[in-house]
C-alpha cells in the first residue's frame, strides 16, 4: 500500500506540536509509549503496581467490551508507561508471570530499595554493582522478574553520572 506523500503533509489530526521532523523512511516516532504487561486481574495488579510499587495510576477506564484500559508509570516519568492488560487467551495467560528483562531506572537505588522493601517487595539478594550500574532484582505479584537499576551513565545524555 502506497503512503500518501502529498505536499499537504499528514492530516491535521496526526500532527503533534513541537515534533522535530521525520526519519529517513518518513516515520514520526518520538518514543516508546506503552509496554503491555499481561495480568490475571485488574484490581490486584493496580493494588500491586500503584500501591506496593508506588507507580502513578494514569488511567483506569472501562471500555465498551467490558475490559479496562489501565496504565501506570513511575512518578515523574514522562515517556513509557505500562499497560496492564488482563490475559484473555491461553497464549496471553501463558505470558502472565513469565515476562523477564523488565527494568525500572532510578536515580537513588538505596532509597527506592528501602521504600519498596518496607512496602513488602521481596528482593533477590542484595543490590550489586555491575559495569553499567547498581542493580537489585525482584519479582512482582505474578512472578515477572524486574530489575531496579541505578545506571552509571545518563540514559538521556550518555555521560557518566555524578
Amino acid at each position: 500500500m502506497a503512503r500518501d506523500r502529498s505536499p499537504a503533509g499528514p492530516p491535521a489530526w496526526s500532527r503533534h506540536p513541537g515534533q522535530a521532523g521525520t526519519f529517513e523512511d518518513g516515520a514520526h516516532w518520538t518514543h516508546l509509549a506503552l509496554f503491555t504487561l499481561f495480568v490475571r486481574d485488574y484490581d490486584e495488579a493496580v493494588a500491586f503496581y500503584a500501591g506496593s510499587l508506588g507507580l502513578d495510576l494514569l488511567e483506569d477506564r472501562l471500555m465498551d467490551d467490558g475490559e479496562r484500559w489501565v496504565t501506570v508509570r513511575p512518578r515523574g516519568a514522562r515517556e513509557t508507561a505500562l499497560l496492564l492488560a488482563r490475559a484473555r487467551t491461553p497464549e496471553q495467560e501463558a505470558l502472565v508471570g513469565g515476562q523477564t528483562g523488565l527494568v525500572f531506572s532510578t536515580a537513588d537505588l538505596v532509597h527506592d530499595h528501602e521504600r519498596m522493601t518496607a512496602a513488602g517487595i521481596v528482593f533477590e539478594g542484595t543490590p550489586r554493582r555491575e559495569p553499567y550500574g547498581t542493580v537489585a532484582l525482584f519479582s512482582d505479584l505474578y512472578g515477572n522478574r524486574w530489575e531496579l537499576l541505578q545506571p552509571n551513565v545518563s540514559p538521556v545524555h550518555g555521560r557518566p553520572l555524578p
